[in-house]
């Protein structure tokens, strides 16, 4: 038999895991799944800027060639100018462009760590970081988000955790899976740690413009000259492209220390020749254009509609409990184990699934160490969410895990 490399051992994406896996078997038998696992804004109708997608196409001759690996210079300078209006010195050479995050993620990682490395990475996290750094070699080490303290990260737990071998911390803010918003306090206090104990801090930053309720986003690199600070973000979240895989990091504040790790990154960037050049041509007008987020998120948007709704019929089921989301578009509840006598996540999302056709992701998949939360996208129209918040109740009213259940589902039926 032909085996998988060790590497992968301990490599999971439960975002397009065995529940993923369910649901596609489920389609080819001819049932429609309403899909909540991902944020995949094109499947719910949210479409990229006009002058975004014009410009692409406008220069797509253009972009036959390989360019130089770091990416367009237009494209970096209009990063380089978007932090420096935030208050961060950077230049673009301080700019690399990538397929998106996710491409950048493992290369900031894989630069960095040898065999048995540590990383601080959070609990719950975006499921990728803990993947690229055992993927790596290292070792990831979870800190806690402390659901009671609006899922702000734990500072006395992150001291408790930091040994010789950590290397690096990550902050994911505004977060994925629970949509919390830092404040400077909060990322004052991150940073100081990683100051102190020689860290790099990886700031995953891809939802800076989705904030509701006039919540502020500061970047982790306004807070430290000392500290290296690795800032990811892109166009696939903030101006709803998330096909077109166009990412950034941006390397800031001690980089003297850094040169030997920052020329492993050039060497990574360089391997893959350049990122896919015509969606390069649609960072400078994303960020320079109109900024379409910014209606999207009020409370009379479609975004600041639908978090309002999700979040109201999420709490009204009984078992359920909430922290509302400041900014992403993801929900992270809550749900009452011993009520509904839930052993295992996975399978309570499995048993949700097979009986109501409805996609979504346990809590354990991004890392929570108990099986007593899941993840809602809140990207579908107010209908659809009100369809799926209707199946949720119907399911949970008969619901206790181990046990037959005779849910059955609501006769409106919605296409995703």
């Amino acid at each position: 038999m032909i085996q998988r490399s060790t590497r992968l051992d301990n490599v999971f994406y439960e975002i397009r895991g065995p529940i993923f896996e369910k649901a596609k078997e489920l389609e080819q038998q001819g049932h429609k799944i309403i899909k909540l696992n991902i944020g995949n804004p094109a499947p719910f109708g949210f479409n990229a800027p006009d002058a975004v997608v014009e410009h692409v196409v406008a220069n797509i001759r253009n972009a036959q060639g390989y360019e130089d690996h770091k990416g367009l210079l237009s494209a970096r300078e209009a990063v380089r100018d978007y932090y420096v209006k935030k208050g961060i010195n950077v230049t673009a050479d301080d700019v690399s462009i990538g397929n998106g995050v996710s491409e950048l993620v493992m290369h900031t990682v894989l630069a960095l760590l040898n065999n048995g490395d540590e990383v601080l990475v959070p609990s719950p996290d975006y499921p990728l970081w803990t993947a690229a750094v055992n993927f790596s070699g290292g070792k990831t080490v979870h800190y806690i988000c402390d659901e009671a303290s609006d899922w702000y990260p734990n500072l006395a737990d992150i001291k408790r955790k930091i040994t010789s071998r950590t290397k690096a911390i990550v902050i994911i803010n505004p977060n994925n899976p629970t949509g919390a918003v830092y404040p400077p306090a909060m990322l004052q206090e991150l940073v100081k740690l990683a100051e102190e104990h020689n860290l790099v801090v990886f700031s995953d930053e891809i939802y800076d413009k989705i904030l509701y309720d006039g919540t502020v986003h500061y970047p982790t690199a306004l807070y430290s000259d000392k500290a290296l600070i690795i800032t990811l973000c892109g166009i696939s979240k903030n101006y709803l492209a998330a096909g077109f895989r166009a990412g950034w990091m941006v390397v800031s504040g001690n980089k003297a220390k850094a040169a030997s790790y920052i020329d492993g990154l050039n060497t990574l960037a360089s391997l893959r020749v350049c990122s896919n050049v015509p969606a390069q041509y649609a960072i400078k007008v994303a960020l320079e254009g109109h900024q379409d987020m910014k209606d999207l998120v009020l409370p009379s948007g479609r975004l600041g509609q639908q978090r309002d709704l999700c979040y109201d019929r999420l709490t009204a089921i009984p078992g359920i409990t909430c922290v509302k989301p400041m900014g992403a578009f993801y929900m992270f509840p809550k749900i009452d184990t011993a009520k509904f006598n839930i052993k295992n996540d996975l399978q309570f999302v499995m048993d949700f699934l097979r009986e109501q056709h409805v996609l979504l992701v346990q809590g354990t998949g991004f890392n929570w160490h108990e099986p007593n939360h899941f993840r809602v996208v809140y990207l579908p129209t107010v209908e659809e969410i009100s369809v799926t918040m209707d199946r949720l109740s119907t399911f949970l009213a008969n619901y206790q895990q181990g046990k037959p259940t005779v849910a059955m589902l609501p006769t409106i039926e919605v296409e995703v």
